[in-house]
C-alpha cells in the first residue's frame, strides 16, 4: 500500500534474532527442520520471551550511550488481533517496566475501554525499549527518541510483529510511523488511510500523550476515527453511539 515497505534489509543483530529462533527450535527434535520450519515451530510466547531476553542486551541501543539502562518490553495477549506500537518508556514506564502506565497510558485505557477491550486483549508494545536519556537531572521528563535510537531498536519491533502477526497494526504518534514505514512524514499526513508494514494493514493515529497537550474535540475525534477504522479492520461491532463519539452535537 502507499507509503508502506513490505521488505526492510536485515542487520547483523535482526539476523540474530532469526537464527536464536531457528536454534531454539532445534533443540530436543530428532531431526533438524529446514531453518523457515524451525523457526515456525516455536510458539508465539517462545518467540517472545528470547526477543524480551535478547533486548536486554542489545548491542545497537547499548552502544548509542543515549538510552537509560531499564528495558521495557511489551504487555498484553501475544494473539490479539490488534497490535499497539507507541515511541518510547517514560518515567511511569521505566518504573513498572510495562508501557503505557502514565497519564497517556490511562488515557490509552479509556480509549480501548470505549472500543470495548482492555489491555489484557491487545498487545502493546513501544519502537524504542529504553526511555530516552536526558542527563543527570532528568527527574521525571521524557523525550521522543531520536531517529539513531529508533532506527537501533527497529529490529526488535519488526521481530514482534513478525512474532505476533496481528490482523491490525496502530502506530501511535510519529516516531512509531517513522520505523515501521521507513518514512519521515508527519502524522497528520499519513492518518485517515491503510498503510502496510510486512504484509499487515497499519493505521498511524495520534499518541495519547497528544490529546493530553491538545483537548480540542477535533483532536479527539481524528484519533477516534483512527481506532474505528481499526474497529471495523478486526471485525469488532460498533454502535452508532461509537460512531458518533466526539463529533459536534
Amino acid at each position: 500500500m502507499a507509503g508502506g515497505q513490505e521488505k526492510l534489509p536485515l542487520d547483523d543483530e535482526a539476523r540474530g534474532i532469526l537464527r536464536q529462533w531457528m536454534l531454539h527450535a532445534r533443540q530436543g527434535a530428532a531431526q533438524s527442520p529446514p531453518p523457515a520450519v524451525a523457526a515456525d515451530e516455536l510458539s508465539v510466547e517462545q518467540k517472545l520471551e528470547l526477543l524480551c531476553s535478547r533486548a536486554e542486551n542489545w548491542k545497537a541501543a547499548r552502544r548509542l550511550g543515549t538510552l537509560r539502562e531499564t528495558m521495557v518490553f511489551a504487555v498484553g495477549n501475544p494473539h490479539a488481533r490488534l497490535m499497539l506500537v507507541g515511541e518510547a518508556p517514560g518515567h511511569d514506564e521505566e518504573i513498572q517496566r510495562e508501557p503505557f502506565v502514565g497519564r497517556a497510558g490511562q488515557l490509552l485505557n479509556r480509549i480501548l475501554a470505549a472500543m470495548g477491550l482492555s489491555r489484557s486483549e491487545v498487545y502493546i508494545s513501544n519502537v524504542c525499549k529504553f526511555r530516552p536519556d536526558m542527563g543527570p537531572n532528568q527527574g521525571t521528563a521524557n523525550r521522543p527518541p531520536s531517529a539513531e535510537e529508533i532506527a537501533a531498536c527497529r529490529p526488535l519491533i519488526m521481530a514482534e510483529i513478525r512474532a505476533i502477526r496481528p490482523a491490525c497494526i496502530v502506530c501511535l504518534g510519529g516516531s512509531s510511523a517513522k520505523a515501521l514505514l521507513a518514512c519521515e512524514a508527519s502524522v497528520s499526513s499519513l492518518r485517515g488511510r491503510w498503510l502496510e508494514c510486512q504484509g499487515v494493514p497499519l493505521r498511524v493515529t495520534y499518541h495519547p500523550s497528544y490529546l493530553l497537550r491538545n483537548e480540542a474535540l477535533s483532536a479527539r475525534r481524528s484519533l477516534w476515527e483512527d481506532m474505528l477504522a481499526a474497529m471495523e479492520q478486526i471485525g469488532l461491532p460498533i454502535s452508532e453511539k461509537q460512531r458518533r463519539y466526539f463529533l459536534p452535537s
